[in-house]
């Protein structure tokens, strides 16, 4: 993995940057997975967010992620892929979620009541697939806390 991917790695929050019709940029603040093998970010949001339009409309996407103390940032950009929407408890979509909370956050507490929330919340997960990737890689090593 490049420096620069590890910025994505070692953090779990970012900015997801669509276009709005008139071709300006649309900044959300977003928590995100990393998946290296797919060298993607995984964002979970809702279908009525302006950030879902835009992609509907225009799939392109660039994501920008930065190390404590800003000492080093990488953007990745490339298409998004949408994914379905939660309709129903135990649906794919669903069970997608759930797999995307536990490698960001562990256990649930109450796993029914967030399959739940999830259809309730009409929630789904956007996949960014990096085909270019920019940034400072800066002193990344250095920025890192023990935890990371």
């Amino acid at each position: 993995m490049t420096e620069l991917r590890e910025i994505f790695a070692g953090s779990w929050r970012g900015v997801l940057v669509t276009l709005k019709k008139d071709g300006r940029p649309q900044l959300s603040n977003v928590g995100h997975l990393y998946d290296a093998d797919a060298d993607a970010v995984v964002i979970s949001t809702t279908a009525d967010r302006a950030k879902v339009r835009n992609l509907q409309r225009d799939p392109r996407a660039s994501y920008y992620a930065t190390t404590e103390g800003l000492a080093s940032y990488a953007v990745g950009e490339g298409d998004a892929e949408l994914g379905p929407v939660a309709a129903e408890v135990g649906d794919a979509a669903v069970e997608g979620l759930v797999a995307h909370y536990r490698a960001v956050r562990g256990d649930h507490p109450d796993w029914d009541e967030f399959r739940a929330a999830m259809v309730a919340e009409r929630r789904l997960l956007v996949t960014v697939r990096f085909s270019r990737v920019y940034g400072w890689a800066g002193p990344v090593a250095a920025s890192r806390t023990p935890s990371s």
